[in-house]
Order: C-alpha cells, then structure tokens, then sequence
C-alpha cells in the first residue's frame, strides 16, 4: 500500500484512556505529512529529472554514435580518396612510360631512317664524284684531243708556210 500525505494527515487512532495527547498527535502528524509531502515532491522532481537527464544522456549516446558513424565514413572516404588518387597516380605513370615508349621507338625509327638517308647520301655522293671524275676525264681527254689536234694543224700550217715558201 503506497501511503501518501494526505493518508497521514487524515489517519486517526482511537483513544483510550490515558493514551495520548490528541492534541500532540495530530500536530506530529501534521508535521509528519508536510515532510512526507515535501519528500514525496522532493522524489517526483527527483525523477523528473533522472528522468530528463535519461534523456539527455539518451540523445547524446546517439550523437556519439552518429559521430562515430561521420568519423567511420570519413575515414573510409580519405581511404577511397588515397586509393583514387594512388590509382590516378598509377595511371598517369603508365601512361607516361607509354608515352616514353612511344617516344623512344619513334627516335630510334627516325634515327635508323637517317641513317638510312645518311648512308643513301654517301652513295649518292659517292657516285656523282665518280660520275664527274668521268666527266672531268672526258673532258680532259677531249682537251687533250683538242691540244693534239690544235698541235697537228699547226703542223700542217707550219708544213703548208713551209710549202707556200717554197
């Protein structure tokens, strides 16, 4: 049985003779029911508030945990985010030793088709010489022809004066 302040005020005892004073007991009672009455209150705000700070501690428990959660994702973004860039990064270095590649090929190509050029020209060289050395021999011999020819009529001059004074 849950006694409440008003149970004590309104409790009442038979008297007897030589009991107690009426007087007495009922301002004790009184009193007992204000301190009741005060505990009983002192208890409901008591709860309240327990009750409150449950609560509280309710909510804050659950800001815990979605901060726990926001760190969790945050921290699983930074790792996706270094993977992305690690790959990106992994990436461009591939692409750029393919290029690189590209490029080296594409020099020593070049290079071998100069060399090819270079060798074509040293042939090329090699026989125009021979083809003006040929020319400049013609020549030479057709000058030398001349000179003999030149000489050999004027010879013949020389022998047709001869004759002529004669």
């Amino acid at each position: 049985m849950k006694l409440t302040a008003l149970d004590i005020q309104q409790q009442r005892f038979r008297t007897r003779f030589r009991g107690f004073d009426i007087r007495e007991v009922d301002a004790f009672l009184d009193l007992t029911a204000d301190s009741f009455a005060q505990l009983l209150a002192e208890n409901d705000s008591l709860r309240d508030r327990i009750d409150r700070l449950e609560h509280e501690l309710l909510g804050y428990k659950q800001r815990e945990e979605t901060f726990k959660k926001a760190m969790l994702n945050s921290q699983q973004a930074i790792d996706q985010m270094k993977k992305n860039a690690q790959q990106s990064a992994d990436l461009v270095v591939a692409e750029a030793e393919v290029k690189a590649e590209k490029i080296l090929n594409s020099a020593h190509q070049r290079l071998g088709r100069l060399q090819e050029d270079i060798q074509e020209l040293k042939r090329q060289r090699v026989q125009i010489e021979a083809q003006i050395r040929s020319i400049l021999d013609g020549h030479s011999r057709l000058l030398e022809m001349g000179v003999e020819a030149s000489k050999a009529r004027d010879r013949e001059d020389t022998k047709v004066q001869v004759l002529k004074k004669t």
